[in-house]
This record gives C-alpha cells, structure tokens and sequence, in this order.
C-alpha cells in the first residue's frame, strides 16, 4: 500500500505559517500532496528556520535548491527550496523571486548543506547569495562565461575547449558556429511528422541498392 499525504495536516500547516508571516507570506498553495508557500526574498532565513524547528512542521532536512528562469518576467529568476520532514514524512516547497542583481540571503546558517546549492544555483542561473563564504563555481569551469541554465543562454555556449595538438595543452576559443549555418525544421514525430527518408539514410539506401 503507497504512503498517502496528509492533506488535512498540510493545510493546517499553511494556515499556520501564513498567520505567523503575515508581511512575509505572498502565497500558499497544495497540490498533489505537498505544500508550496512563496515569500519575501529578506523572510526566508526566518521562515526556513521556523519550519525547521516548528514541531507542526519539523522539516529537518533541505532537500535540494534550485533556480527558475522566467526571462520574460521581472523580476527574473525564482529560488525554489525543496524540504523534507522525516518525522511526519511530508515535503514543502518554499520559493521566494529575484532579479541577477539582488543577493538573496544565504540560509547555510539554517541548513548547513545549502552552501552546494547556492553555488550551483549561481553557477547555472547567476543568482546571488549574500553572506556566502565561498561563492564561486561549482559544476562548470572557472573560466567559464554566462550561467548555462537561463534560457537566453546559447546552446552552443560562447566558447569551445579543446587540446591543441601542436601546443600539447587545452585551449579556449570563442564558438564560430553561426545560428544561420544550421538547418532545423522544429517538427516532431507526433506533430509535424518526419520525412520519408531522414538525412543521412539514404547512404543506406544507396548501399543496399549498389549490393542488389
């Protein structure tokens, strides 16, 4: 038998903490078994750690955090923190929105293990953390330029790395390939459909004909 939220617990929950931050609770929202709750950027130390240490919430464990990018909207970017509660075996959401300029505070005084995901989360979006110790890359490489995540960023990147045979070393260089070089016709298989022969089968093609 699969383990079924309680609903009901969850909904008191978000009734709780909304009463305990007016002025910093924007929305609380639950679906599919978990509770999302949005807030002021300066609130989440507070909030965090009030979950953490309510014994209604008790969520003792930062799963993850992770950024959003909305390019169209301002502000940008949304900072989503994902928890667990081990006790009442319940998950929330908490997120909060920001812009690439303004730092939100760190919250590694909260939950230790959010030191990694701050920096990942500026490494792929380049949302900033105030009050970080070590905030610098963490899955790219230091030289690297942009935030590889946001949507605006090019799939190509800006530069390629590569070893240079002749100067026995890895070398950095701008990407030359031009987006007008390339040939995308955007259709799927469940929508557009696909050509009889896709490009590159007739070698196959070709080949078998040659043989016959």
């Amino acid at each position: 038998m699969s383990w079924q939220p309680d609903v009901a617990t969850l909904g008191d929950l978000a009734d709780t903490i909304a009463a305990a931050f007016p002025d910093d609770v924007i929305t609380t929202q639950l679906s599919r078994g978990e509770l999302t709750v949005e807030i002021q950027p300066g609130a989440v130390r507070r909030v965090l750690t009030w979950l953490r240490d309510e014994p209604a919430a008790h969520f003792e464990e930062l799963v993850d955090v992770c950024g959003v990018d909305y390019p169209a909207r301002l502000p940008r970017f949304d900072v989503v923190y994902h928890l667990l509660s081990l006790a009442h075996n319940q998950r929330c959401r908490v997120k909060l929105a920001t812009d690439e300029d303004t730092p939100v505070p760190s919250v590694i005084s909260v939950y230790a293990s959010a030191g990694w995901f701050e920096r990942e989360t500026w490494d792929m979006y380049g949302v900033l953390f105030a009050d970080h110790d070590d905030l610098r890359r963490l899955l790219t490489d230091y030289g690297f330029e942009g935030h590889p995540l946001r949507k605006d960023f090019p799939l190509t990147g800006f530069v390629e790395m590569r070893y240079d045979e002749a100067e026995k070393r890895v070398v950095y260089e701008p990407v030359q390939l031009r987006q007008d070089w390339r040939s995308f016709d955007f259709l799927s298989p469940w929508e557009g459909g696909t050509p009889e022969v896709l490009p590159g089968d007739e070698k196959a093609t070709d080949a078998a004909e040659t043989k016959g």
